[in-house]
């Protein structure tokens, strides 16, 4: 008892004992895992934009509202979607400082305005008729009446509307109040963009500054790279001249791998003929052709082919088969196939048809379609109406119901497939059909049709076919060499020497942040990505890597719109680049070509440097001597050479008839001569290079406004650590 009252007594001291203990705890735990946060914060934030906090949970809802049940590259897609909050938090702070908005009646006439030229250009793109290209009024004002009307609700809970209408029309008004927030800004600077007297004088200057001269280029090519021996003070001195480049605002990586390619053995083809061998006697006992063709992952098709629109694999065989008869398997374009022989008739080569059109543009109008041209059908068919007595009255294709529907003749593809399908191959003369098409329900009859002199016969065809891939056991025996290749290269020098034992080579990215998702030649997609992260420590499973290091795992790549894999990769850190400015060091990959140009320039003009006869320099180094013509300063291009301002510069500041010292340019060594430099024309309209210099800059206002702003903003990416 003594003691529980003891300890009673002291429980400021237990009760701090345990709080440090589990203060000890949660900091283990933090450091263990940076990325976690006791108290969420950074642990669930995807980032901040200038204060604008953006959830993980917020980014991932609208997502999937925006990309549900799409297809496309989902890394590609959440750049596109952060990209938005970044410059719609921006574009609102740098709006509100100044006091621009959108107004509700503005937010309206954005949306709804009766004048299109005032519709926003979000509303303008994505409310479009299919079939005419044009701005669909219709849809857009039955819009306005449900949003107006306050019938959303109502509308999602008889389900007329999908259950998300009222977050996707709230996603795209901030979309609009975005851009056109947007617009003012850019507007407001653009208009403040103002060319003076003096610089338009300067630019006309230097538009009607001409010279022409005589020059010979002596190409870097002359000289070998073995012939070039450079050091390091090479290069530091290139590095100090061109520093700026190679300021970075993002720490990079560069990643150097070797492709392992996943290609089919014999054995797999052989398989996979013997799958549609297989496959062939049933194929010609099938009674529904269509319901087998689909089973088995083939295609069909109602028209009918002539010899030369078959493929050279099956088109000299085709014709000596019996209809209901099958050829295969044959190869053809990587595939193996089967063919089966449906029918073979006589195509006319044009047909005469008319039609009535009830137009669809949603379910509703679908069925009340259909059931008007059921209608029609019925009174044409039992004689109670013509043709052409109905068509002025119900056809809503206006071009031409006053001529009874008739379209006249056409040739096969000139009409939408559908039509096309049964004007040509289906309808006979005199009877009428019923077809829908992206216009709508139609009614039709074929009124003529023209045949060919050489009555060509046409075929119509099914097939079966599979890809000639690799088989799970092939896949499973490439990736078994990736994991080998790395248990036995735990480096990049070792997994260089390995790949080079097995003729392979490596291959080295260029900088990656770590947002990015496309590795080198290898595109955008899951294997690049976790490449990626996997390059910047944000892999789970790995330890933060050290240049020099084989990543512990390989990457699989999917083949494009298949299921298998068809390269297996594995990859080393190649190198980091922090932010801000590297040394000569970390870039003297990179710069090397230009260094080893520089040094050859230095030797070539070493060659020339004395000799004044261009005819004799052209002879030393097997060129030509070249002329250019009516060259200005303020564009310093020299035609089929390229942009060359020091050498135009050096041909301006010469005496005519004097050969300069030799210039090192950008494609080479120029020795030049001038012939001719007529004075500048006096500045003449200087109002209108004022207007032109200031269109031109304002142009630019836009693009480079965001870019100015996202460089100065204070922004916090998170998003590796989630994608």
């Amino acid at each position: 008892m003594a003691l529980i009252g003891k300890i009673r007594r002291q429980k400021w001291l237990l009760t701090g004992s345990l709080a440090v203990a589990l203060f000890l705890f949660i900091a283990m735990l933090m450091f263990d895992n940076p990325n976690q946060s006791f108290m969420g914060g950074s642990a669930t934030m995807v980032g901040e934009i200038e204060g604008r906090k953006i959830e993980n949970s917020e980014f991932n809802a609208t997502y999937d509202m925006l990309y549900r049940n799409q297809t496309g590259d989902t890394y590609a897609q959440r750049t596109y979607l952060w990209n938005y909050f970044v410059e719609e938090a921006l574009v609102k702070k740098y709006a509100e400082l100044i006091g621009l908005g959108v107004s509700k009646t503005e937010l309206l006439d954005l949306q709804f305005s009766a004048d299109n030229s005032r519709l926003s250009p979000i509303i303008t793109s994505r409310y479009v008729n299919p079939n005419t290209g044009q701005l669909d009024r219709a849809q857009l004002d039955q819009l306005k009446n449900i949003i107006t009307a306050n019938q959303i609700d109502q509308m999602i809970a008889n389900g007329q509307l999908p259950a998300d209408f009222k977050a996707r029309w709230a996603y795209q008004e901030n979309e609009i109040i975005k851009e056109r927030l947007q617009t003012k800004l850019s507007n407001l600077i653009a208009k403040a963009m103002y060319t003076p007297t003096w610089m338009a004088e300067m630019i006309s200057t230097d538009q009607n500054t001409k010279v022409d001269f005589e020059y010979v280029m002596v190409p870097f090519d002359e000289i070998d790279n073995a012939d070039v021996s450079l050091e390091d003070a090479d290069y530091e001195a290139y590095f100090e001249e061109n520093k700026e480049q190679f300021r970075q605002k993002e720490e990079t990586r560069k990643l150097e791998y070797v492709v392992l390619n996943v290609i089919p053995t014999a054995e797999d083809s052989a398989n996979i003929r013997q799958r549609i061998a297989d496959l062939v006697d049933d194929f010609a006992q099938a009674e529904d052709d269509s319901l087998f063709v689909e089973t088995n992952y083939g295609t069909i098709d109602v028209a009918y082919f002539k010899k030369d629109q078959l493929s050279p694999a099956i088109a000299d065989t085709i014709a000596d088969l019996a209809i209901g008869q099958v050829y295969g398997p044959y190869l053809d374009a990587g595939e193996y196939k089967a063919v089966k022989l449906l029918d073979k008739k006589v195509v006319p080569d044009s047909v005469r048809a008319r039609h009535i059109l009830r137009r669809a543009e949603d379910q509703t109008s679908y069925l009340a379609a259909v059931k008007t041209i059921d209608s029609l059908k019925t009174l044409i068919e039992t004689g109670a109406a013509t043709f052409d007595s109905l068509a002025p009255a119900f056809s809503q294709d206006l071009s031409n119901a006053s001529k009874g529907g008739d379209l006249g003749f056409f040739a096969p593809g000139m009409m939408v497939k559908p039509f096309n399908d049964v004007c040509f191959y289906q309808a006979e003369p005199g009877k009428v059909y019923t077809v829908t098409t992206q216009f709508g329900v139609h009614l039709i009859e074929v009124t003529d049709r023209k045949f060919s002199d050489n009555r060509e016969e046409s075929y119509q065809v099914a097939y079966i076919a599979q890809q000639i891939v690799p088989s799970q056991e092939t896949q499973d025996a490439v990736r078994d060499e990736a994991l080998q290749l790395i248990e036995d290269n735990p480096t990049l020098a070792d997994l260089r020497k390995a790949a080079a034992d097995k003729g392979l080579s490596t291959e080295v990215s260029g900088p990656l942040k770590k947002n990015d998702y496309i590795v080198g030649n290898l595109g955008a997609g899951e294997g690049s990505r976790e490449m990626v992260r996997w390059a910047f420590g944000l892999d789970p499973n790995a330890d933060e890597p050290e240049v020099g290091d084989v990543a512990p795992r390989e990457f699989g790549f999917q083949a494009a719109n298949q299921f298998y894999t068809e390269k297996y990769v594995v990859t080393g850190l190649h190198s980091i680049r922090p932010e801000g400015l590297p040394s000569y060091k970390d870039v003297k990959a990179e710069i090397e070509p230009a260094v080893i140009n520089r040094k050859k320039g230095e030797i070539i003009a070493g060659r020339i440097n004395g000799n004044t006869d261009l005819v004799s320099i052209a002879n030393t180094f097997s060129t030509k001597v070249d002329t250019a013509l009516n060259v200005t300063l303020a564009s310093a291009f020299i035609p089929n050479v390229g942009a060359e301002p020091k050498v135009v510069a050096k041909a301006y500041k010469t005496e005519i008839g004097q050969v300069a010292p030799p210039v090192v340019g950008n494609a080479g060594v120029f020795s030049v001569k001038p012939t001719n430099k007529p004075a500048p024309a006096p500045a003449a309209n200087i109002a209108q290079v004022k207007i032109s210099n200031q269109q031109g800059l304002r142009s630019l206002v836009r693009t480079r406004l965001m870019q100015a702003l996202m460089k100065n903003a204070d922004i916090t990416d998170n998003r590796a650590r989630f994608f």
